[in-house]
């Protein structure tokens, strides 16, 4: 068995004794990358020179107690990480090294965790398949043919080949979520405001949110409980108490209240997902839950609503990629013309795509009917969440309507392939936390069951994964990941 497939408690529980040293899991990590990579395509950069200096020391960092010392993590490339480039799977960032940490680099360094490299990803997180990287597409370890899923595809991939034991992701529209269960890993994005954002490179502000993605909900809890809490460096995280994540997991939900909308679980759900999410809620039926289908009344606007809005902020986030300031340029006819050859140059049709309609929607004449209503949009389906949580404990549904779909299908129907992200953009809108769990397989590839919790209740919904997780079991391992 490889060291990458024990739990992060059970690698540091050997880390500490000295059963194990950082060394090695450094040597399992990079053995695997090498071995599997080349078909996977999950890192953008691996910085084996780099992880080696840091695995110096961490023997005795995890024997003064830091959970995380040594075991080797992957990093999303739209994560500041200091003198490493990191490009947002852009070729417009190509060669740029940021000078700071992100905020979550520098809480996981110090609680010991090796970051072996930077995970592929849509280019600026803008895509559901991660077949618009400005690099190279990633595939999905079950099956070389389909996607990953987007845009924190490299990441979970990573994670579900045993490449790494976890890595961090964002998560705007559904971006940790979709591509963890398409990989069949535990993929969780935290309330908005829970985790900082400084030094995530902007698409969406209002949105997105970082996250971890690991193999078992206990994981989950521990990396997001070295990241979690107010930072002072973004404005928009949250002066909250952070609980015990791990204390949490105690796995009892008899008389817990689950919402089960029929929203969510309706036309175009595919019917082995549908029965793999049935199959779930009657385990939770099993344990005690009390199951009960609700109505989001305006779930069906949810997608409309968030590619006006996320387009919009991403209009106004990437108006800096101009070839002046940082980022590639390209030489043209005075400056209009050298920011137009720039642009044309450095960006991918889907970020094109976006600026564009973002552009639209926020033009003199157009603000009111598209921007300003999709705001109102929000709102709506933000109280349609809070008057559910007014009754139940937590909101359960598929995270996504299908399993991972083969590489190509969809790069030619970009409204298809928004759809795919029908289930997890109302949660994104509202803010909300929720974690998608593997929930068995259909025709051979992952399900994904989402469990989406009340403003900061991550405690809740990892109970609630972690209950079902040691009923039902954890997923086999894809045949790519090997012996992992």
């Amino acid at each position: 068995m490889s060291l990458l497939s024990l739990s992060l408690k059970e690698i540091h529980k050997r880390l500490a004794k000295g059963e194990v040293k950082a060394q090695e899991l450094l040597d399992a990590s990079i053995q695997q990358i090498k071995s599997t990579d080349q078909q996977i395509g999950a890192f953008l950069l691996v910085d084996e020179e780099g992880a080696l200096n840091r695995a110096k020391g961490l023997d005795e960092s995890a024997e003064e107690g830091n959970m995380l010392a040594g075991i080797p993590m992957g990093i999303k490339d739209n994560i500041s990480t200091r003198n490493v480039p990191t490009t947002a799977g852009s070729r417009i960032l190509e060669g740029y090294s940021p000078v700071y940490d992100a905020t979550v680099v520098n809480r996981l360094e110090q609680a010991g965790a090796n970051m072996i490299g930077k995970m592929n990803m849509d280019e600026f997180g803008m895509g559901s398949s991660n077949e618009n990287s400005g690099y190279h597409p990633v595939r999905n370890p079950w099956d070389l043919d389909r996607v990953a899923g987007g845009s924190s595809g490299g990441s979970a991939a990573a994670v579900a080949a045993g490449q790494v034991s976890f890595a961090l992701g964002s998560d705007t529209g559904g971006s940790i979520r979709q591509p963890a269960a398409f990989c069949g890993v535990v993929g969780l994005k935290p309330t908005y405001g829970r985790v900082s954002r400084n030094g995530l490179i902007a698409f969406a502000s209002s949105l997105e949110q970082i996250g971890p993605l690991t193999r078992s909900v206990e994981d989950a809890a521990c990396v997001l409980q070295m990241i979690a809490g107010e930072d002072p460096m973004d404005s928009t995280s949250a002066d909250v108490d952070v609980p015990n994540y791990l204390s949490a997991l105690n796995g009892e939900v008899k008389g817990l209240k689950v919402a089960v909308p029929r929203e969510l679980m309706g036309e175009g759900v595919e019917v082995g997902v549908r029965e793999s999410i049935q199959q779930a809620l009657k385990e939770l039926e099993d344990l005690g839950a009390i199951v009960e289908e609700v109505s989001l009344p305006h779930a069906e606007y949810a997608v409309a609503a968030y590619y006006l809005l996320a387009s919009a902020e991403a209009s106004s986030n990437l108006a800096r990629y101009d070839g002046v300031r940082f980022g590639k340029r390209v030489n043209g006819d005075g400056l209009i013309d050298m920011y137009k050859q720039t642009r044309s140059a450095g960006f991918g049709n889907e970020v094109k795509r976006r600026i564009m309609l973002g552009t639209y929607a926020l033009s003199s004449g157009y603000y009111d009917a598209y921007y300003r209503k999709a705001q109102k949009v929000r709102t709506l389906i933000r109280q349609d969440f809070a008057q559910i949580f007014e009754q139940y404990d937590v909101v359960v549904g598929p995270t996504a309507p299908t399993t991972a779909f083969k590489i190509g299908e969809k790069s030619d129907d970009p409204l298809t392939m928004y759809l795919n992200d029908i289930c997890t953009i109302p949660v994104s809108l509202a803010g909300l936390p929720a974690v998608s769990v593997p929930c068995g397989l259909s025709q051979g590839l992952p399900v994904g069951l989402q469990i989406i919790g009340a403003p900061f209740n991550e405690a809740g919904i990892l109970n609630v994964a972690h209950a079902y997780e040691q009923k039902s079991g954890l997923l086999p391992k894809p045949k790519l990941g090997g012996d992992v």
